[in-house]
């Protein structure tokens, strides 16, 4: 059996909550039994590094400074599956692919399931205690580590305080009164809204899912249990849908000339999404610099809050068939743990850093421009503690990007053609199944 480390990891952390695993069938784990363990080569060595993060290549420099015996170029990639994945896993079964690649994490399984990534445990397993719990779970599989955490996205609301205060309303902490918050704007200004449904944002609509409780996917053996309809997810759609009906949310797509529109003008106060996303408000509202605030989700069970990541994360993997897989892991995690390349790869927009010690990043610690433009709050520490709520039971199976194809497929088919959301949850759940046994995955009936 294939198991995702958030189990053990979880259930040593954290007693009383269950762990949870990944299985990917007994062919595959004999496949990845074998990983290469070269011994250094005397001299520098040259490593090629896949990555999409922008402004990257000053941080890279830095480590190239400080290593005489290694040296590392960038290549930029597309991120996503039709760009630098596809690019990646071709050259992998070709022979011939880089040695370090940006994967998300949303994204480990598929790639294990294509044997595409080396076993790095010997290289790191002394070194990664300074990482976050889950996000090095995510990057950890039958106790063997196979990508160095980088960075993820939190989730936190961020909110007009203006707007806010003036319709008299405050900050929601429950969904009921998110609700409730809804209700009273659309009351005090029927063109305004407290947020959007995106259906066009499948990370968006499974991070709400993830914090509703009950993972999707879960280990029975070698099989696959699926439970993407689950109650905890119906009570989301529920909730969802009755906003809808209500007319308390606007059907907007996120990330749209329309949405920017509002979130410029007023006409929509809010927006749920990861830590990175302060730079595409400020970015894109600039006029309302010092009129914003962030806070974290509300909460189903405020006694047992709960968090979620947009998308996962994304870590930094040794290719299988690097032809130095020790220096391209010791690239991986000085790059992700060193706290100035940390800081750096923060100010250029990498996401919320997987080291732990976030206190000791001088990019989260010190962001004028960024707590003048929300109000003079230091929104890092809602994310903070957002990062801290996220549980380790939340696991991404293979074939992801058919997942994210299906979301938005039924979240579409909800909002414009009338499918209640919970059936939508139900389709999805059917289509992800039939998916999963066709690429040959058992699936727990």
């Amino acid at each position: 059996m294939f198991v995702n480390s958030r189990s053990a990891q979880g259930r040593a952390a954290r007693g009383m909550r269950a762990g949870v695993g990944i299985a990917v069938g007994a062919a595959l784990v004999a496949s990845l039994g074998a990983c290469s363990s070269e011994p250094a080569e005397s001299g520098p060595v040259t490593l090629t590094f896949q990555t999409w993060v922008p402004n990257i290549e000053p941080v890279v420099e830095n480590f190239n400074e400080q290593h005489d015996d290694i040296q590392v170029e960038v290549e930029a990639i597309t991120a996503g599956p039709d760009g630098g994945y596809a690019a990646m896993l071709s050259a992998v079964d070709a022979g011939n692919p880089a040695d370090v690649a940006q994967v998300g994490y949303d994204q480990m399984a598929s790639f294990l399931l294509r044997n595409a990534l080396e076993d790095i445990t010997e290289y790191v397993q002394d070194d990664v205690d300074v990482f976050s719990e889950w996000q090095l779970a995510a990057n950890t599989f039958n106790d063997r580590i196979y990508g160095i955490p980088q960075a993820s996205g939190p989730m936190g609301m961020f909110y007009r305080t203006d707007l806010f205060e003036q319709y008299g309303v405050a900050v929601p902490t429950t969904w009921e009164e998110y609700e409730q918050a809804a209700r009273q704007i659309r009351a005090a200004n029927p063109e305004a809204y407290i947020a959007v449904f995106a259906a066009n944002q499948a990370p968006w609509i499974m991070g709400l899912a993830e914090q509703a409780g009950t993972p999707w996917f879960q280990a029975e053996g070698d099989e696959w249990a699926v439970d993407i309809a689950n109650e905890d997810t119906l009570r989301m759609a529920e909730f969802w849908q009755r906003m809808i009906d209500e007319d308390l949310v606007k059907i907007e797509n996120d990330l749209s000339s329309e949405w920017y529109a509002d979130i410029q003008a007023g006409r929509v106060l809010s927006w749920m999404s990861g830590s990175w996303a302060d730079a595409i408000i400020r970015g894109n509202a600039p006029d309302t610099a010092g009129l914003w605030g962030a806070a974290e989700l509300p909460q189903w069970d405020a006694a047992e809050p709960r968090s979620a990541s947009w998308g996962g994360g994304s870590s930094n993997v040794v290719l299988r068939g690097s032809d130095h897989p020790r220096e391209a892991a010791e690239f991986a995690l000085w790059l992700n743990s060193n706290v100035d390349s940390v800081s750096m790869l923060t100010e250029a927009g990498a996401g919320w850093p997987a080291i732990s010690d976030v206190d000791s990043v001088p990019a989260i610690q010190d962001s004028p421009e960024v707590f003048e433009f929300f109000g003079g709050q230091d929104i890092w520490d809602v994310f903070a503690a957002s990062n801290e709520q996220i549980a380790l039971d939340w696991t991404w199976p293979p074939l992801t990007d058919s997942l994210y194809g299906f979301v938005t497929d039924e979240m579409r088919s909800a909002v414009e053609s009338g499918t209640p959301l919970p059936q939508a949850f139900e389709n999805i759940e059917t289509r992800m199944v039939d998916e999963m046994e066709a690429a040959g995955l058992a699936v727990a009936r």
